[in-house]
């Protein structure tokens, strides 16, 4: 049977950890986040207004305003960037 770590040990181990797995998760997820904007740029270049529920979640995000306060013209606007 393993001897008992102390709580300082164990909670400066989680700390480390925890840095680490949140640098590294952080990589991925601008990735992630450009191959998003990629896609969701095509779709609305390509598709018709009104949009699929993700391309709108996205779209109120990128422009800060709920999605029936969007108009077709800043949508293509933002997929233009």
């Amino acid at each position: 049977m393993a001897d008992k770590m102390s709580t300082r040990i164990r909670y400066d181990r989680i700390r480390d950890k925890g840095a680490i797995s949140r640098t590294v998760n952080g990589h991925l997820k601008r990735k992630e986040r450009a191959s998003r904007d990629a896609r969701m740029k095509k779709l609305i270049s390509t598709g018709k207004y009104p949009y699929t529920p993700a391309v709108q979640s996205w779209l109120s995000d990128q422009l800060n305003v709920r999605f029936s306060e969007v108009t077709e013209a800043a949508a293509k606007e933002v997929a233009s960037k």
